[in-house]
C-alpha cells in the first residue's frame, strides 16, 4: 500500500507494510509524534517499541524517535494490531468548542482554555481541545497543538495553522525566547528573607506511579528546570505569587511550588489533599473548587514576520472571588474563618 499526499487523521492499515510519503502537513514533526498521529489506537508503548527494533525505517533507513520528518521522506510503517474499539467508542462524538478566541490570524490561533478541559484526548479522556477544535473546524488543513496546559490549569493556549508556524514555535520554545507567566496562589508562609523573588533550580524526573498514572518529582539526575516565583500578594497562610517559565518541564511550576513547601491550592496532585477537600465544602470561605494555575501571559515573536506579540487572559472569576474572599478575611469584614490546621 502506498499513501501519498496529505497525511489528515487516517490511519495506516494494520495488516500490511504503509509506505507514506511526507507532504507540507507533517514536515518537520518528529517521528513518535507523526506515528501516534496516523496510527490510532495503538499504545506508545509499541510505537516506541517498533521505533528501537528498527521496524520502521525512513528513506529505507533506521531512524531513532527524535528524528525530524523532511518533505518528501517515505516512511515505512509495519504491519500493527490495533486492537478493535468497542461500538460505542468507534462513534464516540466528539462537540465542537466554542473556546474564548485571543488572537486569530492564517498562522496561528490562540484561546483562553477553562479548567478541566484537557488539551488533547488520551489517559482516559475521549477528547480535548485539539479534537473539539478540529471539529468546529472542519475545512482547516492544518491545525495542531503549540504546547499544552494540564488539565486544570486554565489560560493562553496557542495552536498552529500550518506546519510552518509550529516549526518555528517550536524553535522558539526550544531557545526560550518566549515569556511565559503564569499566577498561582498558594498555601504556606512566603519565607521573609525571600524578599519578593524567588528562583528555583531543582531538576525534575517524569516516572509513572504503580497504578500508570504520570508523575514529576524532583530528583538530582532530573532534567535541568528553572522556574522564577514573584510575590504578588500575601495573607495569613496564603500567597499570590507569579510564576515565570524559564524551562518548559511536566508540571514544573506545581512540582517546583511542592518543593518550596507552598502547594497550589486545589492541586490535586501534588498539593494539601485535607486543605483541597476543606475548600471544596458548599459554604466554605475561603472556598474553591479548581486548582489556583492560570497562564495569564505570554509574549513571543510572530511566527512568520517576526513582530513582537503579547497576549494576556484575565483571571477567571473563581480564582478572583477566591482572592477577594483572602481579602475581606484579612481586611476583617468577614469575621467566619474556616480553621486550614
Amino acid at each position: 500500500m502506498k499513501e501519498l499526499g496529505k497525511i489528515s487523521q487516517k490511519s495506516v492499515a494494520s495488516d500490511q507494510v504503509s509506505i507514506i510519503e511526507i507532504d507540507d502537513s507533517a514536515a518537520g514533526q518528529r517521528i513518535d509524534n507523526f506515528l501516534l498521529r496516523v496510527c490510532k489506537g495503538v499504545p506508545k508503548s509499541h510505537i516506541y517499541r517498533i521505533l528501537r527494533s528498527g521496524e520502521v525505517r525512513v528513506n529505507k533507513g533506521r531512524i531513532d524517535a527524535q528524528y525530524r520528518l523532511e518533505l518528501g521522506d517515505l516512511v515505512r510503517v509495519p504491519p500493527i494490531r490495533v486492537a478493535q474499539p468497542s461500538e460505542s467508542a468507534a462513534h464516540a462524538h466528539v462537540p465542537s468548542a466554542d473556546f474564548k478566541i485571543i488572537f486569530e490570524d492564517d498562522h496561528m490561533l490562540v484561546i483562553d482554555k477553562p479548567a478541566g478541559v484537557a488539551v488533547h484526548g488520551g489517559s482516559g479522556v475521549a477528547f480535548g481541545v485539539i479534537e473539539q477544535m478540529r471539529e468546529a473546524r472542519p475545512q482547516a488543513k492544518f491545525l495542531e497543538l503549540v504546547h499544552r496546559l494540564d488539565r486544570e490549569t486554565s489560560g493562553i493556549l496557542m495552536l498552529a495553522k500550518k506546519r510552518t508556524a509550529l516549526v518555528n514555535l517550536h524553535e522558539q520554545i526550544r531557545e526560550n525566547q518566549m515569556d511565559k507567566r503564569y499566577y498561582a496562589c498558594v498555601h504556606g508562609e512566603w519565607a521573609a528573607d525571600w524578599g519578593r523573588r524567588r528562583a528555583v533550580k531543582a531538576p525534575l524526573h517524569k516516572y509513572l506511579t504503580a497504578d500508570g498514572e504520570r508523575r514529576v518529582r524532583v530528583q538530582p539526575d532530573g532534567l535541568a528546570s528553572h522556574t522564577v516565583f514573584n510575590l504578588i500578594d500575601r495573607w495569613p497562610e496564603y500567597a499570590l505569587l507569579e510564576a515565570e517559565l524559564k524551562t518548559g518541564r511536566t508540571h514544573q511550576i506545581r512540582v517546583h511550588l511542592q518543593h518550596l513547601e507552598l502547594p497550589i491550592v486545589g492541586d490535586a496532585k501534588y498539593g494539601d489533599f485535607a486543605l483541597n477537600k476543606e475548600l471544596a465544602r458548599t459554604n466554605a470561605r475561603p472556598g474553591l473548587k479548581r486548582m489556583f494555575l492560570h497562564a495569564y501571559r505570554l509574549k513571543l515573536a510572530h511566527p512568520a514576520t517576526g513582530a513582537p506579540l503579547q497576549f494576556e487572559a484575565p483571571l477567571p472569576a473563581e480564582c478572583r472571588s477566591f482572592v477577594a474572599q483572602l481579602n475581606e478575611l484579612r481586611n476583617g469584614s468577614n469575621p467566619e474563618t474556616t480553621s486550614h490546621g
